[in-house]
């Protein structure tokens, strides 16, 4: 296993994971890099600023861990942007205050609810909420293109009723199709994000047939993380990793360094 380009430490309003800790298992684990993410989601309806780093703090303790261990670990300055239109400007302005090597954007909130609470989807079709999750993607991509890439393009599945048990690309292709293009078109990558499978979903997020479609309209720019929030979810099932990506077409994937994208084979995850 090489790298982990999704992790979330206790400068996360939802772990409570000290970085060194999450570190020194990186490390355990014989990780080449590990590139942390931590929350930044402003206006977050449900818990107001539980999701704002402290990015000042964050940057101070990053720099500690990466002169500590540099000699063990290449460690990488992130960041998890939680995307809502009218945030745009504000998130420009962010990103242009601090040095990250690497930015991801997620949908978390959708028209001011969280899919993760069963408020989203009170008097919805589940189908008709998923896809007003996939356009609310879609009207953030038409005013902010700024990330390095999406994070976990199908994250309401995780938390819908029946989660991911009558999901498919199939079902939802126009708009899933719309958003790859997109992100084709505006050069920002796409997320292998791993915790699917912790959330038994049996699956990456996106699913296989996701990645596989990217692969066949052009994607290149693909990163690879387990979104994991404690050590123990540390590259989560990461050795599926290299027959996945063959399948679906892929020969390379990616990291970012300085917000550069930088491409190895598969053969060397």
């Amino acid at each position: 296993m090489a790298v982990d380009f999704h992790l979330h430490s206790a400068f996360s309003g939802d772990s409570e994971a000290p970085m060194e800790q999450m570190i020194l298992e990186g490390i355990r684990r014989g990780l080449r890099t590990m590139c942390f993410t931590e929350h930044m989601d402003l206006d977050y309806p449900e818990e107001p600023g539980l999701f704002e780093v402290n990015t000042e703090s964050y940057r101070e303790k990053f720099l500690q861990m990466r002169e500590k261990y540099q000699d063990q670990i290449e460690l990488l300055f992130g960041i998890e942007l939680g995307l809502q239109p009218h945030l745009a400007e504000t998130h420009r302005n962010y990103l242009n205050e601090w040095p990250f090597d690497f930015v991801i954007g997620s949908s978390h909130v959708v028209h001011g609810k969280d899919p993760y609470y069963p408020a989203f989807y009170e008097g919805k079709e589940e189908a008709q909420a998923y896809r007003e999750y996939f356009e609310s993607i879609l009207e953030n991509l038409a005013v902010f293109d700024e990330m390095d890439v999406y994070g976990h393009i199908d994250y309401v599945v995780r938390y819908g009723p029946n989660k991911n048990q009558y999901y498919s690309y199939e079902a939802y292709r126009e708009l899933l199709d719309e958003i790859l293009k997109a992100l084709i078109r505006k050069n920002i990558g796409l997320e292998l994000n791993t915790a699917g499978y912790k959330y038994g979903l049996g699956h990456p997020n996106p699913t296989e047939a996701v990645l596989k479609r990217y692969a066949e309209l052009g994607g290149e720019i693909l990163t690879i993380g387990s979104d994991g929030h404690a050590p123990e979810q540390l590259a989560w099932d990461f050795r599926k990793i290299p027959s996945l990506l063959k399948e679906c077409g892929f020969r390379y994937y990616t990291v970012f360094e300085e917000r550069m994208p930088v491409f190895y084979p598969v053969e060397t995850f």
